[in-house]
C-alpha cells in the first residue's frame, strides 16, 4: 500500500511541476521605457535596464514573480549633449529618484488573471523604498510580453515640481503620472 501511495504522490507532484514553469527574464532582449510630462505638454522620455526578473507560470497564469530595475541606468533619450546630461543628473538626484541611496526599484507580482490576449497582473511597486499596490496588463505578442503601466510619482516621495506638494508652479508643473512601457522576453 505504501508503494501505491508513493507512486500516486509522484504522479500528482510531477504533474504540478510540469504545469508550473519558472522562467527568467532575458535582460538583453527586454526593454523598459519611461515617459514624463510637464503641464505644458512638454514630454521627456528615456530608458532603464532590468537587473533581474523571474516569474512562475502555472496553468497559463503568473502566480508569483519579481522584476528588479537598475536605477543607475536611467537614461534620457529625447535630448542630446549637455541638456541630456543635465536632465539625467537631475533625475538621479535627491530632487527625483535619489539614485545613490535607492539604486534599485522593483515590482513583485502576487497574482494574475486571464484576459483576452494576456494577463491582468497585481503586485507591489517599490520606488525609493516606498511600496504601493499596482495593477497592469501584460499582453502576449509573438514570443514576448508587452506591458504599459502608469504610476503616481508623488506616492513614492518623488515630489520635485509636483502640484500635489507645491502651489503656483504655473508652466513649471511636472505631472505626477509617469508611464512605463516594457517588452519582456523570457529565457
Amino acid at each position: 500500500m505504501t508503494i501505491i501511495k508513493y507512486f500516486l504522490y509522484l504522479i500528482c507532484f510531477g504533474t504540478f511541476l510540469l504545469s508550473a514553469q519558472k522562467t527568467t527574464l532575458n535582460l538583453e532582449k527586454s526593454t523598459l521605457k519611461w515617459t514624463g510630462e510637464q503641464i505644458t505638454s512638454k514630454t521627456h522620455y528615456g530608458s532603464l535596464q532590468f537587473k533581474s526578473g523571474v516569474v512562475l507560470f502555472e496553468n497559463g497564469l503568473i502566480t508569483q514573480g519579481s522584476f528588479i530595475v537598475d536605477m543607475t541606468t536611467l537614461s534620457v533619450e529625447d535630448l542630446q549633449g549637455s541638456s541630456k546630461g543635465k536632465l539625467e543628473g537631475h533625475l538621479k538626484s535627491d530632487d527625483f529618484f535619489s539614485i545613490e541611496k535607492f539604486n534599485e526599484s522593483s515590482i513583485v507580482i502576487s497574482s494574475s488573471t486571464k484576459i483576452p490576449n494576456g494577463l491582468s497582473v497585481s503586485g507591489i511597486l517599490t520606488i525609493k523604498g516606498t511600496s504601493h499596490p499596482i495593477d497592469f496588463k501584460m499582453l502576449m505578442n509573438d514570443s514576448s510580453w508587452e506591458s504599459s503601466l502608469t504610476f503616481d510619482r508623488s506616492k513614492y516621495n518623488v515630489t520635485y515640481g509636483s502640484g500635489s506638494f507645491f502651489e503656483n508652479l504655473g508652466d513649471k508643473l511636472i505631472l505626477d503620472s509617469i508611464k512605463l512601457e516594457t517588452v519582456l522576453s523570457f529565457n
